[in-house]
């Protein structure tokens, strides 16, 4: 089998295709949570805090720096207002992840509940030893059983 057929078959196989459906929508998702947090919740959390805009916070390591021939270098930052919204990015995408598949599994079928075994086993009516259900004389005294 060649290696173009054996790809073909790997790519148009169900659970491949509904990865990349998969892929693609969790793309969309996550720009729609980036929006949400950078563009909805984070500003009236930096107004709060005294009208802070989390995605310019940002420690200076090296200042910009511009050399005789006029070319800049840009500052070297570490931008940890960004990376607190990347975090709660995170959270709250993990979290509808979370409640979709609760939300699967209490959809799920649950298995039905299997019968309850009857006795195996019964006594004799005259010497009272155990006997197997389907018995019809007792191994221990001969006596017929019903």
């Amino acid at each position: 089998m060649s290696i173009v057929q054996e790809f073909k078959e790997f790519a148009v196989k169900g659970n491949m295709m509904d990865m990349a459906v998969g892929i693609i929508i969790g793309a969309a998702f996550g720009k729609i949570v980036s929006s949400l947090v950078s563009d909805v919740i984070m500003p009236p959390i930096g107004v709060m805090m005294g009208g802070v805009d989390f995605s310019s916070l940002a420690i200076q390591v090296k200042a910009a720096t511009v050399d005789a021939a006029g070319k800049v270098t840009p500052a070297v930052l570490i931008s940890y207002g960004k990376f607190i919204n990347t975090c709660i990015d995170f959270i709250i995408v993990a979290f509808c992840i979370f409640m979709i598949i609760k939300a699967m599994n209490t959809l799920k079928k649950k298995p039905a509940p299997t019968p309850a075994a009857g006795p195996v086993s019964k006594d004799c009516p005259l010497c009272l030893s155990t006997i197997p259900i389907k018995a019809t004389r007792c191994a221990h005294c001969g006596s017929d059983v019903k």
